[in-house]
């Protein structure tokens, strides 16, 4: 069986990438709330087991929301809520802005991509990298609020 990961690679499934996060997610709550090894592997057991059922590859967001639901229906609450808690941690971390850093490349006269781009633009000049700099803020507005999922992924 392979898993779909967020960039589209498919790569073989690993039960302990499930028993590892599972793992990170119990010792991060108190400990009397944090579940023992045996319904640890137990989870994890369910949620391979869950996997395999579909008979198709799974993506990384589906097999999380198994693990999700393993979580609770154990009544492992607290340990869920770390679990879900990390998820949309990671995922505000994915969608980060990286228009700041884009920025300050243009600033730096860093970009060689941007020196390059136009021999007739010098780069340095600040009405130059004033147009630079909104062509980053409007590439970076309509990737993340305009144009739908999907196109930016073919993109």
């Amino acid at each position: 069986m392979y898993i779909i990961k967020r960039s589209g690679e498919q790569v073989d499934f690993d039960r302990n990438r499930i028993l590892n996060a599972i793992t990170k997610a119990n010792n991060s709550v108190d400990t009397k709330h944090q579940m023992n090894e045996d319904l640890i592997n137990d989870i994890t057991d369910n949620v391979v087991g869950k996997c395999y059922n579909f008979n198709r590859s799974l993506n990384v967001e589906e097999i999380q929301n198994i693990v999700e639901d393993q979580l609770m229906e154990k009544g492992s609450h607290e340990v869920a809520r770390a679990y879900i808690t990390y998820r949309y941690e990671r995922a505000l971390a994915r969608k980060k802005n990286t228009t700041d850093d884009d920025i300050m490349l243009l600033i730096e006269n860093n970009n060689e991509e941007v020196n390059q781009e136009n021999s007739n633009k010098n780069p340095v000049i600040n009405s130059t990298q004033r147009d630079y700099m909104a062509g980053e803020v409007s590439r970076d507005l309509t990737v993340r609020y305009l144009l739908p999922k999907d196109i930016v992924e073919a993109h």
